[in-house]
């Protein structure tokens, strides 16, 4: 058992961790300063400083010793936002909700103004008048010049942003060479912002990571070309509480051969993401990821998720759901569950962790969707698992796996 750099009794920042010696990781936040980011940025330094454990967070639990992972420390935080409100000034407002203490806040308040000032400008189509092959040019370079001036050996670009609109599908998006041209024309926004973020990664050379049910790289165009750039990639939509939940009793209750006949659930939600979310265009996505999963694992028997805005909640998220289920000779069963919890504390360490496994990728020279890390998303790219432990099982023999390579010397050291 490790201890802090303090000697802190029970805080650890890694336990019997295998020899990572590619450097140090940055992590360039699409949403640097909303509510998820600002969290993830807090508990990293406040975990880095050994303020605090690393509870909640996958990547430091016993499956994982001896994983060749960068410790807490050797992650580094910039980003992109179009948002002129300081993280600092972000993470005070979480305070006043309840969701963060203050003596943590105030004890990590100097490194949040130091991650601050490496956040840039990020795409806005409202604001903008170049092309967006400019656009993603200009984001591309802040990403490099990250890694150049904080000496990181890789950066993992992870899109927090709002939640967007889909989009329907046009030719460019199907072809290269259309797409490319297209997004040279100033006078076309033929991709959505979330889009241009991650034709900036690849641009870059950075690992991706979708963290919501945005557009993203459900682009074809996109995809073959973070292929042919050897980028890894993982999405999509984080899995942090009903969605989660549901990949654990839905197998269950399928393996005690019971059926489940509807399941109804009910998302109640304020903040940022209600206010967002309350657009019936922007909610759609989010109702299809949160759905197709179950919708798999129950064999269709989902009726409708309903997400509403209720303002007063604050950064809280509240999930019921109502299961009608029939059993031996056609009796009926009911289970009904409640989740109530600070949405962004959910989400904040699957952030951390999925940056040190993309690490992980990354350095040992994988490339295209990394399908184990499935275990986090509710829409897993590359993956069609969506039973939670069938999901841990591949996430743990794919870290060891990876590890192996690592140490091994497969990683090609063009990927430092």
């Amino acid at each position: 058992m490790g201890t802090s750099p303090e000697g802190t009794p029970g805080v650890t920042t890694r336990t019997e961790q295998t020899s990572y010696p590619y450097g140090k990781t940055g992590i360039w936040l699409i949403g640097a300063r909303g509510s998820v980011a600002t969290t993830a940025a807090v508990g990293l330094a406040a975990i880095s400083a050994g303020l605090t454990p690393a509870t909640g967070c996958v990547t430091e639990q016993e499956p994982f010793r001896g994983v060749a992972l960068p410790d807490f420390s050797d992650l580094v935080v910039g980003g992109h936002d179009i948002s002129g409100v300081g993280m600092a000034k972000r993470a005070e407002a979480l305070v006043e909700s309840g969701m963060l203490p203050l003596h943590l806040f105030e004890s990590v308040r100097a490194q949040l103004v130091e991650a601050d000032q490496r956040v840039r400008p990020g795409y806005d189509p409202a604001q903008q008048s170049e092309s967006q092959a400019d656009v993603a040019r200009r984001l591309a370079h802040d990403i490099s010049e990250f890694r150049q001036a904080n000496a990181l050996a890789r950066v993992i670009v992870l899109d927090v942003a709002s939640t967007e609109a889909p989009v329907e599908p046009i030719a460019e998006h199907s072809d290269v060479d259309l797409l490319l041209a297209a997004l040279e024309d100033a006078t076309r926004a033929v991709l959505p912002p979330s889009s241009v973020a991650a034709y900036a990664a690849i641009l870059a050379g950075s690992p991706y990571i979708c963290f919501t049910p945005s557009t993203a790289l459900n682009v074809p165009a996109l995809r073959e070309l973070a292929t042919h750039h050897r980028v890894p990639t993982a999405g999509q939509d984080g899995k942090t509480g009903q969605t989660w939940l549901r990949s654990v009793l839905a197998p269950a209750l399928a393996a005690r051969g019971l059926r489940v006949l509807s399941w109804a659930g009910t998302n109640l939600l304020g903040g940022g993401d209600g206010a967002t979310l309350a657009d019936p265009q922007a909610v759609s996505g989010k109702l299809q990821s949160k759905n197709r999963g179950l919708q798999e694992l129950t064999g269709g028997a989902v009726t409708p998720l309903h997400i509403d805005n209720v303002q007063d909640l604050g950064e809280t998220k509240v999930a019921w759901d109502h299961i009608n289920i029939e059993g031996f000779l056609g009796s009926r069963l009911t289970l009904q569950t409640t989740w109530s919890a600070y949405d962004s504390m959910l989400a904040a360490p699957m952030v951390l962790d999925l940056s040190r496994l993309m690490a992980l990728a990354h350095a040992a020279g994988e490339y295209g969707h990394v399908e184990a890390l499935g275990f986090f998303f509710k829409d897993p790219w590359g993956s069609d698992e969506h039973a939670f432990a069938h999901q841990t099982r591949n996430l743990v023999e794919w870290t060891k796996a990876a590890t192996t390579k690592l140490t091994a010397g497969a990683g090609s050291p063009d990927q430092l």
